[in-house]
């Protein structure tokens, strides 16, 4: 039994509203590598939800905003990290690549195994939270989204970029209008991850490079803070320049 601190579940969540109709949501106990950053945006006929956190603490429960009118809950892709708290909302899309995964989490195909411990956390989830029987539960897509499909809130569009690479099914998110990009974990101002077990080294080049193409502002990432499209653009650059001399 771990003696660390324990935090309330009504202290679990943090919101931060951006401009734009958008709120970062997050979990400040767990540590930043770990740590999604779940992106609520406000449409005019509904609202949409990227990723949901490791769902140790129930987000509808605890953060008001994501049930206060209908809303699309999305999985940038079906870690542990980014589905935690899906099976929460009635609407749920994620990409067909990574449909199954959603409809049969386990611990292994989530990476829950060997990542998630209490060594993740600066603060435990309030109890009866124990990381040695940690699941993400079941939550089955109604709606599979493939690359090219369109996210559309009434007054704001969304199309769906296929970056594999990370993961099969992982997307993006491309608000055109807004030249804003939400990028999932295909690239963030931090360690990429590019070895786990279904990581594709030529499926991630070639997202990179796709990357590239879109004329970038702004980028909300799956974790760390959000950075400009010309550090997008230097990430990306160098991070394909290391390939090259690998």
């Amino acid at each position: 039994m771990s003696d660390r601190r324990r935090i309330p579940a009504r202290d679990w969540y943090t919101t931060e509203p951006l401009s734009d109709g958008v709120t970062l949501i997050s979990e400040p106990f767990i540590q930043p590598f770990y740590r999604c950053n779940m992106w609520h945006v406000r449409g005019r006929d509904r609202d949409m939800l990227i990723d949901s956190g490791m769902g140790v603490v129930s987000l509808r429960t605890w953060v008001p905003l994501v049930t206060e009118r209908d809303v699309l809950a999305i999985a940038s892709h079906t870690h542990f990290d980014h589905i935690g708290c899906h099976h929460e909302f009635e609407d749920r899309a994620v990409h067909s690549a990574e449909a199954e995964l959603l409809s049969r989490p386990t611990r292994s195909n989530t990476l829950a195994d060997p990542y998630v411990t209490d060594e993740i956390f600066d603060a435990l989830p309030p109890e009866p939270y124990v990381s040695e029987s940690y699941a993400v539960p079941a939550a089955p897509a109604g709606r599979l989204l493939d690359d090219g499909d369109v996210v559309d809130l009434g007054d704001r569009a969304f199309e769906v970029i296929h970056t594999p690479g990370h993961s099969p099914g992982g997307i993006a998110l491309w608000e055109k209008a807004r030249q804003t990009l939400y990028s999932g974990d295909i690239v963030y101002d931090g360690p990429l991850i590019e070895d786990t077990y279904h990581s594709n080294a030529d499926d991630y080049v070639a997202s990179m490079e796709r990357l590239l193409t879109l004329p970038v502002e702004t980028v909300h990432g799956g974790h760390f803070p959000s950075f400009s499209g010309a550090r997008l653009r230097t990430i990306v650059t160098e991070w394909l320049l290391s390939k090259t001399r690998a």
